[in-house]
């Protein structure tokens, strides 16, 4: 069983920043895409960004030049650096393991989530 564990949430102005951590148990950490997604009340949950397992990123347009998906294999962690954060960036941040080596970009493609974690971008 796989288990990811979200923190760095929190409350910022717009145009600051905030670093998203996420730790992952098991020893095959290294061989999965691992994903951030988001998601706000009353919509589906979105791509944010995601990693391959070599380190490959992709990201969803709204977040292009601002943010950036990194990972540690190592430490079992994926982090995802948050710039010039916008209001409209507010959202429960969730990470999320791919079931594949490489990237996806659909909820369908990932299965292990972690519990997310708030973020909030005041104006």
């Amino acid at each position: 069983q796989v288990q990811l564990v979200e923190s760095g949430g929190g409350l910022v102005q717009a145009g600051g920043s905030l670093r998203l951590a996420c730790a992952a148990s098991g020893r095959t950490f290294d061989q999965y895409g691992m994903g951030w997604f988001h998601q706000t009340p009353g919509k589906e949950r979105e791509f944010v960004a995601g990693i391959s397992w070599s380190g490959g990123s992709t990201y969803g347009d709204s977040v292009k030049g601002r943010f950036t998906i990194s990972r540690d294999n190592t430490k079992r962690t994926v982090y995802l650096q948050m710039n010039r954060l916008k209001p409209e960036d507010t959202a429960v941040y969730y990470c999320a393991r791919g079931a594949r080596p490489w990237v996806g970009v659909n909820r369908d493609d990932y299965d292990y989530w972690g519990q997310g974690t708030q973020v909030t971008v005041s104006s």
